[in-house]
């Protein structure tokens, strides 16, 4: 397995970064990378539940993403099992920090070359997730 990792301290509570990982309409509003928008049919945020959705790409391309929540303990971290390929297992986790909350970012692939390849794609596009993350925490905390 091939892993790409990455981490963010957002000026905010654990309990305001869970919210906008955990609400499906504000999950909605920031995940993927930056000019992505999303449509969800279905975003079960329980253990098991089950998140189908289609990424729509700023080029006008969808991409189809069903995924499973395999683990979520409220509020520090939400496992995120990615069924379609490129398959591989998300962990989000916050953890309390001097200047608000630290986010990792954990993305194991099941497949090496797969990672690999998709390494100069998911790495940036991890880090504009967190950006996105980022504005929509502090976009309600500053309402």
């Amino acid at each position: 397995m091939s892993t790409l990792s990455t981490s963010r301290e957002i000026p905010a509570t654990i309990a305001q970064i869970f919210a906008a990982i955990s609400q499906p309409e504000r999950l909605a509003r920031w995940w993927g990378p930056a000019g992505f928008t999303n449509t969800f049919q279905c975003c079960e945020f329980t253990p098991g539940g089950r998140w189908s959705h289609v990424m729509h790409g700023p080029d006008g391309a969808n991409y189809q993403n069903e995924s499973v929540f395999a683990e979520i303990d409220a509020p520090r971290k939400v496992v995120v099992q990615h069924l379609s390929e490129p398959r591989f297992r998300l962990t989000i986790s916050l953890a309390e920090a001097t200047g608000g909350t630290v986010v990792s970012w954990v993305q194991a692939f099941e497949n090496a070359e797969v990672a690999r390849r998709l390494q100069a794609i998911c790495v940036p596009g991890n880090e504009q997730n967190l950006d996105r993350l980022t504005a929509e925490v502090l976009r309600v905390a500053n309402r």
